[in-house]
């Protein structure tokens, strides 16, 4: 199970580049769905995005973690 990584010399945990790498798909996402227009089909459009951002972190640390 990986705890830290060094980056540059510096011990960072392995949840922070996850959620580097999840706040660019969230964008690349947010902005696909915006140029589709999904929101328009979503009942609450920022428990949506919210909701979007925690499935992709989620997915992410658990294909490291699990």
């Amino acid at each position: 199970m990986p705890v830290e990584i060094a980056i540059f010399g510096a011990l960072v945990p392995t949840l922070l580049p996850i959620l580097a790498l999840s706040v660019v798909l969230y964008l690349l996402l947010d902005k696909w769905s915006s140029r589709w227009n999904l929101d328009r089909w979503v009942w609450h459009p920022a428990l949506f995005r919210l909701s979007l951002f925690v499935i992709i972190f989620t997915a992410l640390a658990l294909g490291v973690y699990g």
